[in-house]
């Protein structure tokens, strides 16, 4: 500021607009506000508001509203961590330009009804009011555990439907835990065990997409939905295959371990699962003394050269 723009009425916009594209870039990672970009601001991928300001109404729902753009089912809703009591103004505002009931819908329930599970009162298409149980993340863990193990594929059809909606409520649930600040120390589902379920989640992506392109079965897919971007959320990367590799490079001791913890990290991802093979000639490449990263660079380097000469010879280019 002050070098490209300044707050001249010439300039002064233009700074707006920067600031404003960067934001939604995700370019900016903090930034601090006194009353601009409070409204009219749109930035799906904010998401977490500091409020240390006493906000009512109109301004308070604006401000919220900021960081309450859905994106996709990884940001499903905003964080808003207020350093002042605004809950009575808060419930104020939602009845006022919502509901009266509107809380239950705008705010997210207490940490131990998604980990446990709670009741609520409905009311049925009759008006009449019913008790319905919501399952929380142990109840789903324990319901699939029953199922199968981890790194266990079910048997039949039934099964396979079910393992694929009982991980994919976890999946989201477990998406919404991670915005509470307990949840860190209380999650019962080791890293280990989720890359195994992942793993199996995966492969039933693969099966149910093959019953679909061979039209068998075609009734499989009627009622199931796989929950891909939440899986993506959480899988590992080349950096971190390439920094267990480097771990069984100085321990040799323990490289029948590291060489199982690297296939299941890789099994859970979808986009390293069709580059296993790869990834495995490659370790078989590496002597003790090698640099990871850098052969890792010429391994791939070298894999697209083979394979662009093999195009050439059997296309005759």
């Amino acid at each position: 500021f002050n070098t490209a723009y300044d707050t001249s009425s010439e300039k002064f916009p233009n700074y707006y607009k920067d600031v404003s594209q960067r934001m939604k870039n995700r370019e900016i990672d903090l930034l601090i506000v006194v009353n601009m970009f409070l409204t009219g601001f749109d930035a799906t991928t904010l998401n977490t508001l500091w409020v240390d300001k006493n906000l009512r109404y109109h301004g308070l729902l604006q401000a919220y509203s900021r960081t309450n753009r859905i994106l996709n089912s990884v940001k499903t809703y905003g964080n808003i961590v207020c350093f002042r009591n605004l809950e009575d103004a808060t419930n104020k505002c939602l009845a006022l330009f919502g509901d009266p009931t509107a809380k239950g819908v705008s705010i997210l329930r207490p940490f131990e009804d998604y980990f446990d599970g709670y009741d609520e009162v409905k009311e049925d298409e009759n008006g009449e009011e019913r008790q319905e149980h919501v399952k929380g993340y142990t109840e789903y863990l324990e319901e699939l555990r029953e199922l199968a193990q981890p790194g266990e594929m079910p048997l039949t059809d039934a099964d396979k439907k079910l393992f694929i909606k009982l991980f994919g409520g976890i999946l989201k649930i477990r998406n919404l835990l991670t915005s509470f600040d307990q949840f860190a120390g209380q999650d019962p589902l080791s890293e280990r065990n989720l890359q195994d379920y992942t793993s199996i989640y995966l492969s039933l992506r693969d099966w149910a997409k093959e019953n679909a392109e061979s039209g068998d079965k075609t009734n499989i897919n009627d009622d199931i939905e796989f929950e891909m971007e939440l899986v993506k959320q959480v899988e590992v990367n080349i950096d971190y295959i390439l920094f267990l590799v480097q771990q069984m490079q100085g321990d040799r001791a323990d490289i029948a371990e590291l060489t199982i913890q690297i296939n299941k990290a890789i099994d859970s991802s979808p986009d390293l699962r069709d580059k296993k093979d790869l990834i495995n000639r490659f370790i078989e490449s590496l002597t003790p003394d090698s640099e990871v990263t850098d052969k890792w660079k010429e391994y791939v380097d070298a894999e697209k050269r083979k394979e662009f000469e093999r195009i050439v010879s059997e296309e005759h280019l």
